[in-house]
């Protein structure tokens, strides 16, 4: 493979048009193994190199302290910590954002504005999103519910309430050590989820087949029928096998009938204002079909109950033998790799189905077989290893690297442009497929790849640019969130990175192990190197902050930081 410099890409990416940059970062992807690479300028062991890729994996960032700690119990017991710790991430108390949809109504100006901010858009819970992901320390339970949160989606783009947003991802924060069924049952009843997919009010005179016909597809089973290691299982003639029929769909939707928003305060069913999307729908007889149902192979008898009819939903889905392949992969692309092997895919989905445990569904013996695996941990990965950061999570590696402590303002001002809105997702099937093709990749699937185009890459400079080397405090009027009642805006600290911003080669071993896990190359070393040294300031202090962030600005504008193997 030719040897091209990870600098030369960068200053094209800086300086040039914004399609140089896409087609440069294409191209490093989808190289054999999976980056540019020239000599690598190993700074330390693997032992570290693993913890970093397993704080990459697990948290929303590594950090040194978070190193420190991995290095120090071992992966394993550091993961057994995060499974214990105490949860310290929530947006329970937003709940209490739950108003009639004509609460605003007569506000005018800024009243209006706020009014309508803090409960009909989806703001606060994804402040509170940021902030906890910065700040909080319950980091895995956070990434685990993102995961879920990606992978069983509701939108706050169609469904406009801060209460609701908040209720529904309280679901996956609640169960991301829990249980997958659970997960199923509550989503499957929550009013935000209701109203996105269209179960909420569907009558048994006109069945609403979208929730069902989603939940399968997208939530528990997928289109396909799979083996244990996710490959598809194909009839005679090769074509692959459909997991189910339209006739499930429609009896599935059939056995969903009958449930409508619990109201705010004691108003009646029949105020439409007065939907409270914090607490689970609620049964109304006369709109519930009673007849037998037939799907999956199930039967539900005539005259059921409706709470029987959910429950003979989710066994169906949750029992199927594609869920835990499914559920696998889901997991697997969303944490570690993007193309797992499918050996890896089966012991993971051994795992879901109680393998060890004897519990099926069971989060914690899931989420530890996907991070524990072999193909995650270890030595420096190559070949097909890895994912690219997706925009949230590059976000957030910055935000705790740096570090910073925040509101979460400033991120909810950044995401959008960079493709990915948090609790916004376009539509129910996220902010990109699963199986998105990498472009130019021999057949590589990459998800995140479908958020980067010449817009999105120039954004993604445009906004580390910003962080780094125009991240003063003085200099972002973006971190004070001057509109947002009760914000505390954004700190953002330099201390660490001004004691050694002198010495390059502790910037450059520190970059090297916090943001590349020891994948720096010699010449991005050297780029490094001679861009700190370019910059003087009589100001030591000064000299010493504005060297190290042009050296984070070079570092995370990389292929290198941007892919996290």
């Amino acid at each position: 493979m030719a040897s091209v410099s990870p600098g030369a890409i960068i200053g094209a990416c800086a300086a040039a048009a914004t399609i140089a940059c896409g087609a440069a970062l294409v191209a490093d992807l989808s190289q054999p193994d999976g980056m540019i690479r020239t000599t690598i300028a190993a700074t330390a062991g693997p032992a570290t190199n693993d913890a970093v890729r397993l704080a990459q994996q697990a948290t929303f960032g590594p950090t040194q302290a978070t190193v420190d700690a991995i290095v120090s119990a071992g992966p394993e017991s550091w993961l057994q910590s995060q499974f214990d710790a105490p949860v310290a991430s929530s947006y329970k108390d937003l709940l209490g954002l739950s108003v009639p949809r004509n609460f605003c109504t007569g506000r005018t100006g800024a009243d209006a504005n706020d009014c309508n901010r803090a409960y009909f858009t989806v703001t606060y819970p994804a402040m509170r999103f940021y902030a906890n992901a910065i700040n909080a320390p319950d980091q895995l339970r956070q990434r685990v519910a993102l995961a879920l949160g990606e992978t069983i989606v509701a939108s706050g783009n169609t469904i406009r309430t801060g209460a609701g947003a908040a209720a529904f991802n309280q679901i996956f924060l609640d169960n991301a050590f829990g249980n997958y069924r659970t997960i199923l049952k509550s989503v499957t009843l929550n009013p935000f989820m209701g109203g996105y997919l269209n179960m909420a009010d569907s009558n048994r005179t006109a069945p609403n087949e979208n929730y069902a016909r989603e939940m399968m597809q997208l939530f528990s089973l997928g289109v396909n029928q799979m083996n244990m290691d996710g490959t598809l299982k194909r009839d005679a003639s090769g074509a692959p096998i459909a997991t189910y029929t339209s006739t499930d769909v429609k009896e599935v939707a059939r056995a969903l009938t009958g449930w409508t928003y619990a109201r705010i305060g004691t108003a009646p069913i029949t105020d439409g204002n007065a939907l409270d999307y914090t607490r689970p729908m609620i049964p109304v007889a006369a709109r519930y079909d009673t007849g037998a149902k037939t799907f999956l192979g199930r039967t539900v008898p005539a005259n059921a109950t409706q709470e029987a009819s959910v429950d003979a939903v989710i066994d169906a889905v949750f029992s199927h033998a594609n869920t835990p392949p499914y559920v696998a992969k889901a997991l697997i692309k969303q944490l570690v790799t993007s193309n797992p092997s499918p050996a890896y895919v089966e012991r993971v989905a051994l795992a879901f189905s109680g393998a060890s445990t004897g519990v099926r569904g069971d989060m914690r013996a899931t989420v530890r077989a996907v991070l524990m695996d072999g193909e995650a941990r270890g030595g420096s990965k190559t070949g097909d290893f890895g994912k690219v950061k997706e925009p949230i999570l590059l976000l957030t590696s910055m935000g705790r690297l740096i570090p910073q402590k925040t509101d979460g303002y400033v991120y909810t001002v950044r995401d959008a442009t960079l493709g990915q809105a948090i609790f916004q997702s376009p539509s129910v099937f996220n902010y990109y497929p699963p199986d998105y093709p990498l472009p130019q990749g021999n057949g590589l699937e990459s998800g995140p790849s479908k958020l980067i185009t010449t817009a999105t890459v120039m954004a993604r400079h445009n906004v580390l640019y910003d962080w780094t080397i125009s991240g003063d405090q003085a200099s972002r009027a973006e971190y004070n969130a001057p509109a947002i009642v009760q914000a505390t805006g954004t700190q953002v600290d330099w201390t660490s990175w001004e004691a050694i911003g002198n010495d390059p080669d502790a910037v450059v071993n520190r970059i090297d192990t916090l943001m590349l896990a020891g994948g720096m190359t010699s010449a991005q070393s050297a780029a490094i190197k001679a861009a700190m040294a370019a910059i003087t300031n009589t100001n030591a202090s000064i000299q010493a902050r504005r060297r190290a962030q042009v050296a984070l600005y070079i570092a995370a504008t990389s292929p290198q930081f941007q892919v996290d193997r």
